[in-house]
This record gives structure tokens, sequence and C-alpha cells, in this order.
């Protein structure tokens, strides 16, 4: 039977090492954040302060929903974030796949090595580059495009080009880092069936689709699971970096729009609404994505 351990002096060292880290986030995060959270039902005022702006309920959340900006915002979000788990768990299965059949090693080590090195750049940087090799007058990309003989496209100022513009380059920044978890899961299927599947008479693509998918599939399951946690998170640090006022149209994202209104448009209450709406909804999203994690790939973060 369980029986209760005694809080012995030498555990008490350790959970006194537990409890001041979070008693400092519980008093400096947690509680502002319940102070701030009321900014969303209130008519603020700096002037007046938090405590004394007059309470207004559920108006902005009502406005939220009638509101085009928002609505447009949000749908948005939606579009890319999916669009953005879909090519971030397509393409770097693909790469996985293929990089595992290289047999010379310095070219695997290599190549994997250039696919990830962008993973570690700051937007900031990213976003400079690709404003230089996409922009229409001399970029790399459209002299490529006039040497075909076609018209210059304009990647980043252009509502038909800038959703796919940011999937693209946000799965090009992450594919090489994602293969990773991958080709870690490759190394844990059993050689012995592929020695059988051979033995069957199956070629290579046969046991990639008979033994390497296979075994893999749970690791993509959970992935993907994992994922939908992130379904509001579309990438601030990218697209406030690569859009503008010309593509608000398919580009601006419930994170944007926040900070426009919260920062640069003093419409506080509004966009703590807004904030508050995504962080709710990311919460039921992740612990939703944490059962069915759970459930069907037997793992769970809490």
């Amino acid at each position: 039977m369980w029986k209760k351990k005694k809080l012995t002096s030498d555990r008490l060292v350790f959970h006194l090492m537990i409890w001041v880290p979070l008693l400092f986030i519980l008093i400096f995060n947690y509680v502002p954040m319940a102070t701030g959270f009321s900014v969303a039902f209130k008519d603020y005022k700096p002037g007046l302060g938090i405590a004394d702006s007059p309470w207004v309920g559920l108006k902005h959340f009502k406005n939220m929903f009638l509101t085009a900006d928002a609505v447009r915002a949000l749908r948005n979000t939606l579009i890319i974030a999916v669009m953005k788990i879909v090519g971030n768990l397509i393409v770097p299965v693909i790469f996985a796949l293929l990089l595992n059949e290289v047999r010379v090693r310095w070219f695997k080590r290599v190549t994997q090595t250039i696919t990830y090195l962008p993973y570690f750049l700051s937007w900031i940087i990213l976003a400079g580059i690709l404003t230089n090799i996409l922009k229409t007058d001399g970029g790399l990309v459209n002299r490529a495009i006039v040497a075909l003989g076609h018209e210059p496209v304009f990647f980043l100022g252009s509502n038909d080009t800038f959703r796919w513009t940011l999937v693209i380059s946000d799965v090009w920044k992450n594919f090489g880092y994602n293969t990773i978890v991958y080709l870690a899961a490759l190394t844990g299927i059993d050689p012995g069936l592929y020695e059988a599947a051979y033995m069957d008479g199956a070629g290579r693509w046969k046991q990639t689709l008979y033994v390497t998918l296979p075994g893999i599939s749970m690791f993509v399951v959970l992935m993907t699971i994992l994922a939908i946690g992130n379904v509001l998170n579309a990438g601030f640090d990218q697209v406030f970096n690569l859009y503008n006022v010309s593509v608000y149209e398919t580009g601006d994202i419930i994170d944007t729009l926040v900070y426009r209104l919260g920062i640069q448009q003093q419409q506080y209450s509004f966009s703590t609404a807004v904030g508050l709406f995504k962080s709710l909804v990311s919460f039921v999203l992740i612990a939703g994505s944490n059962k069915l994690a759970d459930r069907f790939a037997g793992y769970r973060v809490f």
C-alpha cells in the first residue's frame, strides 16, 4: 500500500527550489494577468485607471464579432495557421523519407545541417532576406521569372500571393528542424522488418509504403494533434515583419490586429477582449489536443 512520505530536511530543500520560482511566477505573472483581464470588460481610460474605468460587460466581445477587421483577422488566422500545419507536416515527412534513403553519410549530414540552419535565424533577419530576393525590381526570384518569359510577381504586396509566401517561407524555415523528429522515429523501426519485406519481394517503394510509413505513423499523428493547439497562432513575428497595408485583406491576423489596436490606436479594452478570446480558445484547443494525443498516441503533456 502506498504510504505518504514525510517531508524530511533534505526533501524540504527540493520543495523550496520548486515553490520559490512558482511563487515568483504567481506574483509577477498571474496576479497582473487577472487584473489585466478586467480591462476587456471595461471602457478603460488611462487617466481613470483600471478600477475606476466604467464597466461595460461583454460590449467589446460583441463588437469583436461585428467588426469587419476582427472577423477578417480571425478568418486569416485560421486559414494561414491550417496551411502552415499541413505544410509543416507533409514536407518534413517527405524530406525525412528521402534523406533516410541516402547512403553517403557525409552528404546526408551536410544536407541535414544546411536545411535546419534557417530555423535558428530570427524572422527579422529572414524578412530582410525575403524582401530582397522577392522584390519586383531586381529580386532574385523575379529575375528568374522574367527570364522564363513571365511578368514579375509582387509576392509581398499582392493578396493573391501573400498567404502562399507566408506559408512557403515558414515551411522553408522550419522543415529541416522538424525533420529531426521523423529521422529519430525512422531509427526506431526494426531492421528485421525490412529484411522480411525484402525476402517477400518488396522493393524500396513497397518497403517505404508498408514498413516505413506505418512505423512512423504514430509520430505523425502525435505531431498533428499537438499542432492543433496552435491553430490560432499564425506567426506574429513573421507576419509583422512581412505584411503591409496592401495585404491586410489576406495577411492581417489576430496578433497583428491586437498590436495595431492596443499599441498604435490605444483601443486598450477592445484589443484586450480580442487577445482574451484568443487565449481562451487556444487553452481549450491545447487541452483538447492533449487529450487526443493521450488517446491516439499514448502521449500526455500534463
